[in-house]
C-alpha cells in the first residue's frame, strides 16, 4: 500500500509539473561561470630601488574575467564589491609582510570563479603615543558624533580641504535618523565595537539600534527596512557589531583604516578610510572619507566627551541694552565706535597698520567689513574698532555674528579690555576674548581671559572646532555675571571660567573688533596674500 501511495503520488507530481511548463513558457537565461579571471597588484611606490612600496602599505588590485557580473576582494575580513574590477587595501604591519588577497568573479544565477593573490608590502609608519592615546585612552574609548557642533556632518568635494564646504548640518539637524545615539569604540587591542543604541543597554544589555548611511551603498551592511529620504537611508534596524582598527598614513595622511562593515557616522562604503584632518582640540577629531561611488567627501567631527549641557545653555540676561546692526551704509556709527590707529606691532608682534579708512573699514550690504589690504609696497593696512569712553558696562551677554577671514596669516578677534587700561595697564585691567582665531588654523576658534594671575604670556583659555568659521556666519557669544564668564559658539558652551572679587572682571569693560596680521597668533602669512575680510552682522548686549 505505501508503495503504492507513492508511484501515485510521484505520477501526480509530473503531471502537475508537465501542465505548469505548458502553461508557462518563460526561459531562463543561461547560468554562466566567468573564465579566465586575471588579477595585477600595484603596490603604490613600487620601483627598482623599492620593489615593497613606499611604505605607505597601499595597494591597487585589479581583476578581469569574461561573463563577469560582479567582483569581491576579501582579506582577512575587508570586503570590497564592485562591477568594474577595482579595489585597494592599506597593509599596516610595519616591516615587509606577506599578505593574500582572495578575488572572486561572479556570473549569472550566482556562479563564481575565485583566484588568490600574494603581494609584499612595505609599512613603515608607527603612530605616535599621543595619538593612540587620544583614540584608546587607558584602555578603550567611546566616541560619539558631536551633534551640537555646527557642521558636525557633511559633504565636499573629493580632495577638497574646506571641510563641509557644500553642506554641514546645524547643530542636532540630523537627531532622527539614528547617528546620534551610536558609539564607536575604539580598543586598545585593535578592535572597534560599533553601538547602535547607547541608550538600550539599561539595566541589560540590548545590542538593537539604528543606523544612519547613502541610499545604494548602505545595502552593504546586508540590514533590510529602515526609511528612504532622498538619498539618505534613515534609521536602518542593525545590531551591535565589532570589527579592528588601525592607524596608517598613506601619502603622510595620518588616517584610521577599519575592518569590514566598520563606519563612523554615515555609511558611505569605500574603503572604510578615515583622514584625520584636524586633532588639535582635545576631546576632538575631524574625520573625511570619501564615499563609494567617489562622489563626495564626507566629513563627521567626533567627540570622546559625551552631552553636557553646554548645548542646552540658557542665559540670564534676556533685556536688550546696546547693539549695532549695521544697517547703514558708510562710515560705522560714530556714536558707537572709534579707533585705535597706527602700528607699532602692538605687543604682540603684529605688522599691520590700523586705520579708519574706507578700504579698511566700512558698512555695506547691512555688513560690518573690517578688510586687511596688502599694498603695492608690501605693507599692510587694516582697521580695529572699539566702544572706549562711548559704551562701557559690567556683566551681561555679548552676541557678535560673524564670518572670519580665511587667510593664513589673519588674526581676527572680537574682545574685550578692562575700561581702567588707561590707568592701570594690561594685563591688571583684565582682558575678555569673545573670540579669537589663530592665522594658521582656520578651523578652530579660541575663547580666552587675562588677567594678572595667568599674564602675560598665558591666558585661562580653550578651542573648540569650527570648520565652516570663514564660510559661514556664527554666533560669537560671552556670558558675563559676577561668578562666571561663559564662552559659546552657536549658543553651545566650550569653556567656563569661575569669576570671583580678586579678579578684573568686575568693572566696566569696553568693546574691539579687529583683524590683524601676523604676530604670536597670527603667525606666517601668506605670501601671496592680498586683502580679507572679517564681516560683522551684528554686536549685542543683552543685561
Amino acid at each position: 500500500m505505501k508503495n503504492f501511495k507513492y508511484i501515485l503520488t510521484s505520477l501526480l507530481g509530473i503531471l502537475l509539473l508537465t501542465v505548469s511548463c505548458q502553461d508557462d513558457e518563460a526561459t531562463v537565461g543561461d547560468l554562466l561561470t566567468p573564465t579566465n579571471l586575471q588579477v595585477t597588484a600595484t603596490i603604490v611606490g613600487q620601483d627598482a630601488n623599492n620593489p615593497n612600496g613606499d611604505g605607505s602599505g597601499v595597494v591597487s588590485f585589479n581583476a578581469s574575467a569574461d561573463d563577469t557580473i560582479s567582483y569581491r576582494f576579501v582579506y582577512e575580513g575587508n570586503e570590497q564589491t564592485n562591477s568594474v574590477g577595482e579595489a585597494s587595501f592599506i597593509f599596516s604591519n610595519l616591516g615587509v609582510n606577506s599578505y593574500t588577497v582572495t578575488v572572486i568573479a561572479y556570473g549569472t544565477g550566482g556562479n563564481a570563479t575565485s583566484t588568490t593573490i600574494t603581494v609584499e608590502v612595505l609599512a613603515t609608519y608607527a603612530p605616535p603615543a599621543e595619538l593612540i592615546d587620544k583614540l584608546v585612552g587607558n584602555g578603550s574609548r567611546s566616541w560619539r558624533i558631536k551633534s551640537e557642533q555646527q557642521g558636525h556632518f557633511g559633504l565636499g568635494p573629493v580632495g577638497g580641504t574646506v571641510p563641509t564646504e557644500w553642506y554641514g548640518a546645524g547643530p542636532d539637524e540630523k537627531a532622527t535618523v539614528g547617528m546620534y545615539d551610536d558609539r564607536y569604540v575604539f580598543n586598545s587591542d585593535g578592535t572597534f565595537t560599533f553601538v547602535t543604541d547607547n541608550t538600550n543597554d539599561d539595566p541589560t544589555m540590548d545590542t538593537s539600534g539604528t543606523v544612519f548611511g547613502r541610499d545604494g551603498l548602505i545595502n552593504e551592511l546586508g540590514g533590510s527596512g529602515g526609511t528612504i529620504n532622498g538619498a539618505d537611508v534613515e534609521n536602518l534596524p542593525f545590531n551591535d557589531f565589532s570589527e579592528t582598527w588601525a592607524l596608517i598614513a598613506p601619502g603622510g595622511v595620518e588616517t584610521i583604516t577599519l575592518t569590514g562593515d566598520g563606519f563612523i557616522g554615515y555609511y558611505t562604503g569605500g574603503a572604510h578610510t578615515y583622514e584625520i584632518f584636524d586633532r588639535s582640540v582635545p576631546n576632538e577629531l575631524i574625520l573625511r572619507t570619501t564615499d563609494g561611488n567617489g562622489e563626495f567627501d564626507w566629513w563627521f567631527i567626533i567627540t570622546s566627551a559625551e552631552p553636557s549641557s553646554g548645548s542646552n545653555f540658557q542665559t540670564q540676561y534676556n533685556n536688550l541694552v546696546w547693539e549695532d546692526d549695521f544697517n547703514t551704509d558708510g562710515a560705522p556709527d560714530a556714536a558707537n565706535w572709534t579707533y585705535d590707529l597706527g602700528d607699532g606691532g602692538w605687543g604682540n608682534g603684529e605688522l599691520q597698520e590700523y586705520t579708519n579708512a574706507s578700504e579698511n573699514v566700512t558698512i555695506e550690504d547691512g555688513m560690518l567689513k573690517i578688510t586687511a589690504i596688502k599694498d603695492g609696497s608690501g605693507n599692510y593696512t587694516s582697521s580695529r574698532l572699539k566702544s572706549e569712553n562711548l559704551y562701557e558696562f559690567t556683566y551681561g551677554r555679548v552676541e557678535v555674528r560673524a564670518k572670519l577671514p580665511a587667510s593664513q596669516g589673519t588674526w581676527p578677534a572680537i574682545w574685550m579690555l578692562g575700561a581702567n587700561f588707561d590707568t592701570v595697564g594690561w594685563p591688571v585691567c583684565g582682558e575678555i576674548d569673545i573670540m579669537e582665531q589663530k592665522g594658521q588654523d582656520k578651523n578652530t576658534v579660541l575663547g580666552t581671559v587675562h588677567h594678572p594671575g595667568v599674564s602675560p604670556g598665558a591666558g585661562d583659555g580653550a578651542t573648540t572646532s569650527l570648520p565652516t568659521s570663514t564660510t559661514e556666519f556664527h554666533n560669537y557669544t560671552v556670558e558675563w555675571t559676577a561668578t562666571e564668564i561663559i564662552f559659546l559658539v552657536d549658543d553651545f558652551v566650550f569653556h567656563t571660567v569661575t569669576n570671583d572679587a580678586t579678579l578684573p572682571f568686575n568693572n566696566d569693560f569696553f568693546l574691539i573688533l579687529n583683524v590683524a596680521m601676523g604676530g604670536t597668533l597670527g603667525g606666517d602669512i601668506d605670501p601671496a596674500f592680498t586683502q580679507d575680510t572679517m564681516e560683522i552682522d551684528y554686536v549685542r548686549v543683552y543685561q
